[in-house]
């Protein structure tokens, strides 16, 4: 286990979406982890929980290695979770070398500022169940599914998990990595993803969109399972699981029609028929993941079903959407 009260802990990406919920739980155990921040998320969690006020926070980019050398050399960090990314598929269609440079050279910077101080105990990279690419056999299982990214994010993400396996298996450094499946809940303000969209869409009374086709599938898990994922995989990490990946997700699979009609049922908004719209089809039709080594070795398992993560998502955004619009008026 892990006395989280004497833990240096450093965290990227931590006022992102998930940044923000792992950093909450961190100071609900009693850590005071020291944060890396890009720029500010106004209207994120982090700014609404105040999280700033209760944590160590250096303003930077993860791409700059002299900023990541001095942070771990000035601090005595014993566990990393690295987080910082670029996050948005479409963002990757659109500038493929920013994605490239902060998810791949980012990650490089970590490993290398760690493999030069040995002081840091445990490393977790982020990365994602995108990293599979196009895979027949499904679900994706860490042990047997290929990393074989084909678009500029999966790519990114596929170059970015290789790497931490190469700086473990070369040089023997402390890492674990994680797949999780696609994330939702209170915060994301990505609003091009699936949940928030559709949430946004149907409370303005307008047709909830569909990317290409209906029957498209995902594995969607609640962002504070996730979070529970990375403090379980924290405080199980040792040397005989150092270099293993684990897939996060909740073994049911949905479709982009199904996720909708959830939503709208939830929100009472099944009168508004959706739409389906036409993107650059640089999208995989199915992608899910099976959690089944995670549950087995760490024995973590997500809490909370789609229609339940979703009960709990909905009321976050609609209050979100009406103080936006009341600052407006």
């Amino acid at each position: 286990m892990v006395n989280w009260k004497k833990t240096k802990v450093f965290v990227t990406g931590s006022n992102g979406f998930l940044g923000s919920h792992l950093v909450k739980k961190l100071i609900g155990l009693g850590a005071n982890p020291l944060l890396l921040i890009y720029k500010d998320h106004p209207g994120s969690i982090f700014n609404q929980e105040k999280l700033d006020k209760k944590t160590q926070i250096i303003k930077g980019d993860v791409r700059d290695l002299v900023l990541i050398k001095h942070i771990l050399n000035k601090n005595k960090i014993d566990i990393i979770f690295h987080l910082a990314a670029q996050p948005i598929v479409d963002q990757a269609l659109d500038d493929p070398i920013e994605t490239f440079q902060t998810n791949i050279h980012g990650t490089v910077n970590i490993l290398q500022a760690t493999l030069v101080n040995r002081g840091v105990k445990k490393i977790i990279v982020a990365s994602s169940d995108k990293a599979y690419g196009h895979n027949d056999k499904l679900p994706y299982r860490e042990d047997t599914s290929p990393l074989r990214g084909i678009y500029p994010y999966e790519v990114s993400k596929t170059c970015a998990d290789l790497i931490a396996q190469s700086y473990h298996k070369t040089f023997g450094l402390p890492v674990c990595i994680t797949r999780a499946s696609n994330l939702y809940g209170p915060g994301d303000l990505h609003f091009n993803r699936i949940v928030p969209m559709t949430i946004k869409q149907l409370h303005a009374g307008l047709p909830p969109t569909i990317r290409d086709r209906s029957d498209s599938v995902r594995d969607y898990l609640y962002i504070e399972d996730a979070a529970d994922a990375y403090i379980k995989l924290a405080e199980k990490m040792n040397k005989s699981i150092f270099g293993h990946a684990f897939n996060f997700s909740t073994n049911k699979q949905l479709s982009a029609e199904k996720v909708i009609c959830t939503i709208s049922k939830a929100m009472n908004k099944t009168e508004i028929e959706p739409i389906t719209i036409k993107t650059r089809g640089c999208e995989i039709y199915k992608q899910y993941a099976s959690f089944d080594k995670a549950l087995r070795i760490m024995g973590w398992k997500p809490k909370h079903s789609f229609k339940e993560g979703a009960a709990k998502t909905i009321p976050w955004y609609v209050d979100h959407l009406n103080n936006k619009k009341n600052q407006n008026i």
